[in-house]
């Protein structure tokens, strides 16, 4: 996607070998790019939140385990790679994905042969990664565009929740994807951006990305969701997910639930962007076999922004002595999703559904 008209992906390999990312922790006041050198360089930029988004996890990690054979191939290298970079981010499948292919195409190889094949995978699954994207775009654009034809041309109204943007993926994104198709087909699309408390990735991230692409929107607090709902200025939602069961059940950014209830109160089409890498087939109920991460209580008692020195920094909202809960994620039962945007079509939310488009992987699972 596009920054001021020049094209950047979220993640991408120098002429020199060098790999570069988009620091995120530092958007919307500035633009840092800065290079990934070593594996423990990966494992703090996914950690940390320097890349967010189950899709560009599983790229960065991709790439980490390429850098770090070009150090040591050696098994005991590759076998300690997997394990400390799937130790980083306990709920996006993307990440364990990404291993266990990047080990299934390293493993029979001569230690000599591992660097550069690791390479050609890990670029071969970041352009895998934009292509299911753009599909997942030309997909959703069909729902947007019988909404519009429905609304006599007029302006279609999307809510989002998080981050689930080009930034989260290596390009397009998920449940932007369609919004950046609808654009481009002419038509007149407005997106609602949640804030999402407490990383605020809707905030800093979403309305950039929105900002620098030319796309209109509006910002709004977490809360505002519901109420924008019962006065009838929301058409859609489209939010992302990290780890998608065989049933159907979503697990997103914390407050999608929410989200998901307000929608089904008020007969508001409630769709998740769903590539197929995020869908894990060996986990079944949702709510209670997905491991949540619990992320720092610094994330609910501090926020960070720009002060008005013009610095970013950190400011503490809390009372000293307070402690906090942050939970970073949470599940969206499959009954209240209308249907997955994936990029081979648009399944219901449902074992059946999900079988009929990805039948191989279905049946493998058992």
């Amino acid at each position: 996607m596009k920054i001021d008209g020049t094209h950047y992906r979220s993640i991408w390999r120098e002429a020199d070998g060098t790999v570069r990312i988009i620091d995120q922790r530092w958007l919307p006041h500035e633009l840092r790019i800065v290079p990934l050198n070593s594996r423990e360089d990966f494992a703090t930029a996914i950690r940390d939140m320097w890349v967010r988004g189950a899709p560009l996890i599983g790229a960065t990690a991709a790439y980490g385990v390429a850098v770090q054979m070009a150090r040591d191939p050696s098994d005991a290298s590759l076998s300690e790679t997997w394990e400390v970079l799937h130790a980083t981010r306990p709920t996006a499948i993307n990440l364990r994905w990404a291993l266990d292919e990047m080990t299934r195409v390293l493993k029979p190889l001569s230690p000599a042969d591992r660097a550069e094949a690791a390479f050609a995978r890990a670029a071969e699954i970041c352009d895998e990664d934009v292509e299911i994207n753009r599909r997942i775009g030309v997909n959703g654009l069909e729902i947007i565009r019988d909404i519009a034809k429905k609304k006599g041309g007029g302006r279609v109204n999307v809510l989002t929740h998080c981050n689930a943007g080009w930034l989260a993926t290596v390009d397009w994104g998920t449940a932007t994807s369609p919004v950046y198709h609808a654009v481009e087909d002419g038509i007149d699309i407005h997106v609602f951006v949640d804030e999402t408390r407490p990383r605020n990735q809707g905030a800093q991230l979403t309305a950039w990305e929105m900002n620098h692409h030319g796309v209109s929107h509006d910002l709004i607090v977490d809360n505002a969701g519901g109420h924008l709902m019962q006065h009838g200025e929301i058409d859609l939602c489209i939010v992302g997910t990290d780890r998608t069961t065989a049933q159907g059940d979503v697990c997103n950014k914390i407050g999608t639930y929410l989200k998901a209830l307000a929608a089904h109160d008020n007969g508001v089409p409630f769709y998740v962007a769903l590539p197929s890498p995020t869908i894990d087939w060996t986990v079944k109920d949702g709510v209670r076999e997905i491991p949540i991460e619990e992320r720092s209580q610094a994330e609910v008692t501090h926020v960070q922004g720009r002060m008005n020195s013009g610095l970013v920094g950190m400011v503490q909202i809390s009372p000293d002595g307070t402690p906090a809960r942050n939970p970073a994620f949470d599940v969206t039962p499959a009954r209240l999703v209308t249907g997955l945007i994936t990029e081979r079509g648009v399944a219901e939310a449902s074992a059946t559904g999900l079988a009929a488009l990805f039948p191989e992987f279905a049946k493998a699972a058992g």
